[in-house]
């Protein structure tokens, strides 16, 4: 019987395969899916905290240029994915990259706002790493980094229903399988896109839904502490308890 990293690895590979059969529209010019040139430290991800159910299942929207699309993490911000999750690994260059938007895996001297941000929340609360790990996972929606020819970030809710179409099918089929491998209570979007989009996945799944603002620089809101709103936003879900 496979186990259960095996499983969730079998899963994102089955996903990378997917969206890699798809195409995209001007104004997207540039496409990076870190499921292949990223792998090594994705897997490390299933591999080391994904071994059991979880309570929480955190997802968001697609990587940001300076996060998941240069570590392969979710969120991956280089300094929490190295020094408080303990991953690093090779990663590759993407078939096409974009001149303005390079892949420097672990050598990435940017730092990813949104990930800075959702990782040390779960640090300052936590401590460590699989201390969080023990009740909650993070996961994206969608594996793919669009651009456009300036080297713009260019996000899925932003595209044509002619595009999404094909892409969330994939996208709601792995989400599917992955809640149904880690049989979460409560399926948490980071943003409103993604409890959209998980809303719509998993209708009729026994499941809870909540959302939490979205860590992103370009949110006014999520710029006037953001780890403190997230975290009341939990407590009153009831996910959290209040700490003392």
């Amino acid at each position: 019987m496979q186990s259960l990293p095996d499983s969730l690895i079998a899963a994102a590979q089955q996903l990378a395969s997917a969206v890699d059969a798809l195409a995209f529209d001007e104004p997207t010019t540039h496409i990076y899916n870190p499921l292949r040139y990223a792998w090594a430290p994705h897997e490390d991800y299933l591999r080391r905290y994904g071994g059991a159910p979880k309570k929480v299942l955190f997802m968001g929207m697609n990587p940001g240029p300076f996060g998941m699309a240069q570590s392969g993490v979710p969120f991956g911000e280089i300094e929490h994915v190295r020094d408080w999750l303990g991953i690093e690994a090779k990663v590759e260059k993407p078939a096409n990259e974009h001149p303005k938007r390079p892949i420097e895996g672990f050598a990435c001297g940017r730092s990813e706002v949104s990930g800075r941000r959702l990782w040390g929340a779960f640090k300052a609360r936590f401590g460590r790493a699989e201390d969080f790990f023990a009740e909650h996972f993070v996961v994206n929606y969608c594996p793919l980094v669009f651009m456009e020819a300036s080297g713009k970030n260019r996000t899925p809710d932003k595209m044509n229903a002619s595009e999404t179409a094909p892409l969330y099918a994939a996208c709601d089929q792995h989400l599917r399988g992955v809640v149904e491998l880690l049989q979460p209570e409560w399926l948490i979007g980071v943003g409103a896109f993604a409890e959209g989009r998980a809303k719509a996945a998993l209708a009729g799944h026994e499941l809870r839904f909540g959302r939490i603002l979205h860590p992103s620089p370009a949110s006014p809101a999520a710029n006037r502490g953001w780890a403190e709103q997230a975290t009341r936003q939990l407590v009153d879900i009831g996910i959290w308890h209040a700490e003392h």
